[in-house]
């Protein structure tokens, strides 16, 4: 007997979130959202919700009031975020989203909630397909969207990749349930919406998304199978004060690993969600294997080695605070910033560290003024600690 839409829908969610836990609901309101909302409530999970009001349409605060409304009809406790920015550069698209996901595991840690869940679908996974060709992805940008992944101690999962998105639509008009259609998704400034309309055109060609989720699926296999490859050459890769060092023998692997690794390594320094484009990862590969000088994407390689460029670090910060996303330094108050020219000439011993000047320029120096009081990671602590946020370590 075929299984009933029901049935599936609320399978999957079952099947993906883990069974006790309070599950937090990213909540936009949208279709997809409000399907995952009540089949979370109809598989029999204790929720809470959470909306962020991005604060990019005159009608956002509105619509996540309406939504903390329809929850409290639920029972479902509901809180809404607010992105607080000013002008947003470069993609739109993408800051929204790490400032959405932030403050979705912030609201998440907030309340003692351990398991976050997203409403993604297999359009998405089809979508972002689409847009990694279009980038020249390799395999790890072409084989779909992660069902789930930690950010710190919360747990995100995507329980709706193997549903489509009016598949949702017509369980929830099958029930009477209402959502709201953000207009944002019919602008085509967007590379998302034009991925989406791309699809309709597609369609005749037998180019779906079901046949480009299924695909995804086949090349995430092919990927999970290579990563056991690029993690074994990850001992080619050298971690030393927040630099990484390539050994030689990381340019007799295969392209694709060495393609990984430096992809890896690049996230690794930046804080980066994604990779450049496919050529000038390949440029930076060429470089740091015949030991040229290059920069690409807030890094420098240099001799083998590739590291924060200077003019990339990030602002002063107050010793105890996260300095350039990745370091935090402990100890008496003072001012961290990176140690800088002016740095190594107050640090004369600065060569016992054994380390390249180009490493310990992007370190991070604590300072009172103008006077270096410390340089830990170059050895030089005086009184402060520093450690790296997260190892490096390769995974997909």
């Amino acid at each position: 007997m075929p299984v009933s839409l029901d049935a599936r829908l609320v399978g999957l969610v079952r099947d993906a979130l883990p069974a006790g836990e309070t599950i937090g609901v990213a909540l936009s309101g949208g279709g997809d959202s409000t399907a995952l909302l009540h089949l979370c409530l109809k598989a029999g999970f204790a929720v809470e919700a959470v909306t962020v009001d991005h604060r990019l349409r005159a009608e956002s605060a509105a619509e996540a009031l309406a939504v903390g409304v329809a929850c409290r009809a639920l029972g479902v406790r509901h809180e809404v975020r607010v992105w607080e920015h000013g002008a947003v550069g470069g993609n739109l698209m993408d800051a929204a989203r790490r400032a959405r996901m932030g403050l979705i595991c912030d609201w998440a840690r907030s309340r003692g909630v351990g398991v976050v869940a997203l409403g993604h679908t297999r359009d998405d996974v089809a979508e972002t397909v689409l847009m990694g060709l279009s980038r020249a992805a390799g395999i790890s940008g072409l084989s779909g969207m992660r069902r789930q992944w930690n950010e710190g101690a919360v747990r995100v999962h995507r329980p709706l990749l193997a549903a489509g998105r009016e598949e949702l639509r017509e369980w929830l008009r099958g029930r009477g349930i209402g959502w709201v259609d953000d207009p944002t998704n019919e602008d085509e400034r967007f590379a998302r919406v034009r991925a989406r309309k791309a699809l309709a055109v597609l369609a005749p060609l037998g180019i779906t998304a079901e046949r480009l989720a299924e695909v995804a699926g086949n090349l995430s296999r092919v990927q999970e199978a290579l990563a056991v490859q690029v993690a074994a050459a990850a001992a080619f890769v050298e971690e030393r004060a927040g630099a990484l060092r390539f050994g030689a023998g990381l340019w007799a692997e295969p392209a694709e690993v060495q393609r990984q690794l430096v992809v890896a390594a690049l996230l690794w320094l930046t804080g980066a969600g994604y990779a450049p484009r496919a050529a000038e990862v390949e440029r930076l590969i060429g470089a740091l294997a015949a030991g040229r000088d290059t920069t690409l994407a807030g890094c420098r390689a240099r001799a083998g080695w590739l590291m924060r460029e200077p003019r990339a670090v990030g602002a002063a910060v107050p010793v105890g605070q996260v300095w350039d996303g990745r370091w935090r330094v402990e100890g008496p108050q003072a001012e961290v910033r990176a140690m800088g020219a002016e740095g190594l000439r107050q640090a004369p011993d600065w060569r016992k560290a054994g380390l390249p000047r180009e490493v310990l320029l992007v370190t991070p120096g604590v300072w009172k003024g103008g006077t270096l009081l410390a340089a830990p990671a170059a050895g030089l602590s005086a009184g402060w600690q520093v450690r790296l946020q997260r190892p490096f370590t390769f995974s997909r």
